[in-house]
């Protein structure tokens, strides 16, 4: 669901309401899959599908189709002219976490129901989010790229980089090892702002706070379900954190969500981690505070999603991951 827009409809909307089924419609009946796109190396679980479903490409479409499901392949175009033709379609399964390739403003017009493949990557996005946070905080890439140009040998030792839980501020002045461990525990932890809890920033929150980080989020309204601090502004979450981990779905909302002022928000010490589309950042005034120094720098789940988004449209039962 979009900000202040009605959500996209579950399935079984409008198959309650079949009184009857023609001989035409008889041969589209349940269990006819539209495949929109070809990825480059065929379609990876062809087998699993056929086994369940009969599917059928754009050349095999008879003029007035009566399909009603879509499996959307990769990031291909999903348009008004597409779903004009046809026309009796309800339910679009993608195979992708992002749906901005899919004309939803015509979906929720028509009543088509829209899945997504975000469950299915969830873990594995949140492991690289954290995976790309500990490489900046612990200065990995860059201690690599140090060692193997050889200027170890002419400047002396990487520095070394921040631990990404807990930290500290000053040096131990004469303190004890329980006495540092203690001011350790009391000067904080590393701030982490999730903008997007849904499935992967909830992944990524749930990682983080094993790390000891405390966590603060934006979204498109504040969750219940949670205790973390919720910011409805990102340039206030930006000004109470000192990570930012985007995981939002990029809309005509959340389009350079990331921008000047809430880089400036962040502050030079900030730490911007992307794992959502590059269009929710600003890149051209990214580059600009990056170069002005004034900021720092699933596959076999999806397949059983998707498999399962279109059981559920075909026994009539709610979506697993409707958009």
């Amino acid at each position: 669901m979009l900000n202040g827009e009605t959500p996209l409809p579950q399935n079984g909307h409008r198959r309650n309401s079949m009184a009857a089924i023609t001989g035409e419609a008889e041969a589209e009946a349940p269990g006819v899959v539209f495949v929109h796109g070809s990825p480059p190396f065929g379609l990876p679980f062809k087998d699993r599908l056929l086994s369940r479903f009969q599917l059928i490409h754009m050349s095999e479409l008879p003029e007035s189709s009566h399909v009603k499901v879509m499996l959307c392949m990769d990031h291909t175009p999903v348009t008004s002219q597409t779903l004009y033709k046809l026309p009796s379609l309800e339910c679009i399964v993608a195979s992708s976490a992002g749906v901005d390739h899919i004309d939803l403003t015509t979906c929720r017009l028509r009543g088509i129901a829209v899945a997504n493949g975000s469950q299915a990557f969830s873990e594995d996005v949140a492991d690289y989010a954290v995976a790309l946070l500990m490489d900046v905080l612990r200065k990995i890439s860059a201690g690599d790229r140090y060692l193997r140009s050889g200027l170890w040998s002419t400047k002396g030792d990487y520095p070394l980089g921040w631990k990404v839980g807990w930290y500290f501020l000053g040096r131990s002045c004469g303190r004890t090892r329980i006495q540092m461990t203690w001011l350790l525990l009391q000067l904080g932890r590393k701030r982490v702002g999730i903008v997007g809890l849904g499935n992967i920033g909830s992944e990524v929150a749930k990682r983080l706070v094993a790390f000891g980080c405390g966590i603060a989020y934006n979204s498109r309204k504040k969750r219940s379900s949670v205790s973390f601090p919720y910011y409805a502004d990102v340039c206030d979450l930006a000004a109470n954190s000192d990570i930012l981990v985007i995981c939002c779905a990029l809309t005509s909302e959340t389009h350079h969500i990331i921008n000047k002022d809430v880089m400036t928000a962040l502050g030079k010490e900030g730490v911007i981690i992307n794992v959502g589309r590059g269009s929710l950042i600003n890149e051209k005034e990214l580059v600009q505070f990056l170069v002005e120094g004034q900021i720092r720098e699933a596959f076999e789940a999806l397949q059983e999603l998707a498999i399962a988004n279109l059981e559920a449209f075909f026994s009539n039962k709610p979506l697993l991951s409707p958009i």
